[in-house]
């Protein structure tokens, strides 16, 4: 099952009046592309033909990348250096209409670079500073952000660990957030241990919810749902809680109960790079137009289908989306 055509017009007209506030770990996604049909006399490591670079908006960005790809209009905020990795990311921004709200600082952009040969990802090279370099004063945050947030219908916390995401900022966004009525989500990263409390939507992957549960499931075993979901409940009392199950679709639950798991939608599989992202923008706009929870995990499970098929860190467009639910129905 997914969602069905009659419910995808009406929801993305909606999903185009949502204006959307992301706040989060910024990066810069490159990827170099090439092909390898020789060994180096240096060293046995393949060497790279380049034909093309390409630059993207990564981590948060790609989750506000996502939202605008949708039809939303978004601001993010988040950390951009003055360097070249900066310039490329302000531009990779500003490209898709979204406004970009740099946090103060002098550390070097966040950028991963990905080295591409023949469709396959060779590896990848991470260049970013300490985290403590891009963590921002609650206080001048609530100074950047307190119009941005009374002006959108929805906030999302993106975290990715590397540092602007910490315990008094997320408290002073969330309780802005609250005092305007606003939809609050968080994607988190168990090792950073913020200690978020009565959010909208939590959106964790299968890893990250038995680490936010304190629970070890050793491998072969049946993942705990019900238990995950009652205590993530009760430690964090979130409204709404999807666990992304990768190949295995997608948990949904409410009130620490499991209402019902969905399978994936991917017809075909190239790349899974910022899916993860794709499904939290859908997700969170879904439910900002109102969209039941079940209905808003079909429409974010058939974003992430129409993601994973694309090769790199990329977006669905409503046309896309559209083709994509009718193959499916």
């Amino acid at each position: 099952m997914s969602i069905a055509p009659r419910q995808l017009g009406p929801l993305l007209k909606k999903i185009a009046g949502l204006r959307v506030l992301v706040v989060g770990d910024l990066m810069l996604d490159r990827y170099i592309w090439g092909d390898a049909t020789r060994i180096s006399p240096e060293a046995p490591v393949p060497v790279i033909d380049i034909h093309k670079e390409t630059w993207t908006a990564g981590g948060a960005g790609n989750v506000a990348l996502n939202i605008a790809s949708l039809g939303a209009r978004c601001s993010v905020a988040g950390y951009i250096g003055t360097d070249e990795a900066g310039k490329r990311l302000t531009v990779a921004l500003a490209g898709k209409k979204i406004t970009a709200l740099a946090t103060p600082g002098s550390a070097q952009t966040i950028m991963k670079t990905r080295v591409m040969v023949q469709h396959q990802q060779l590896c990848r090279l991470d260049r970013e500073s300490p985290p403590d370099a891009y963590r921002i004063d609650a206080t001048a945050a609530e100074a950047l952000l307190a119009k941005a947030i009374k002006a959108c219908d929805a906030v999302v916390l993106s975290d990715y660990a590397k540092g602007i995401l910490s315990n008094e900022l997320v408290d002073r966004v969330t309780a802005l957030a609250r005092a305007a009525g606003k939809f609050v989500a968080l994607d988190p990263k168990p090792k950073r241990k913020l200690a978020f409390h009565g959010l909208d939507l939590i959106t964790p992957n299968k890893s990250e919810s038995l680490q936010l549960a304190g629970l070890d499931s050793p491998p072969h075993t049946p993942f705990p749902a019900a238990e995950v979901c009652a205590r993530l409940h009760e430690r964090y009392a979130t409204k709404h809680l999807v666990v992304t199950l990768g190949g295995d679709g997608m948990l949904l639950s409410s009130g620490g109960r499991i209402l019902n798991t969905i399978p994936t939608a991917a017809r075909e599989v190239y790349d899974v790079s910022g899916a993860g992202d794709t499904a939290l923008a859908a997700l969170v706009l879904a439910l900002a137009a109102g969209a039941t929870l079940e209905t808003a995990a079909h429409f974010a499970n058939a974003a992430a289908g129409v993601v994973v098929g694309k090769l790199g860190t990329a977006t669905v467009t409503p046309a896309e989306l559209k083709a994509y639910v009718a193959h499916e129905s």
